[in-house]
């Protein structure tokens, strides 16, 4: 339990910080199952235009510092990766 005027403060912070940031990750999380649907699905032209939304939205929590930088561009390359592998 916080004593502290300070630690009170920081625990309240820390609240909406984390329902903020669990937003931000939820949403990184839905942009990257939508292309993976959308490439079992087997339209690769809809594909294609669901994962140039999901780049910018990947590049941005990147930015941010949600995930880092790395994982973003493995997850942008496995998923462009899985749209070039599909059937014309």
């Amino acid at each position: 339990m916080a004593n502290t005027a300070q630690a009170r403060k920081r625990a309240r912070q820390a609240v909406k910080l984390n329902a903020h940031n669990s937003s931000l990750r939820s949403r990184l999380r839905t942009a990257i199952k939508a292309v993976r649907k959308a490439v079992v699905a087997g339209d690769k032209a809809k594909a294609a235009e669901i994962f140039k939304a999901a780049q910018s939205t990947i590049d941005s929590l990147a930015d941010k510092r949600m995930v880092h930088k790395n994982k973003a561009a493995r997850d942008k390359s496995r998923l462009s990766a899985a749209i070039k592998a599909m059937a014309t």
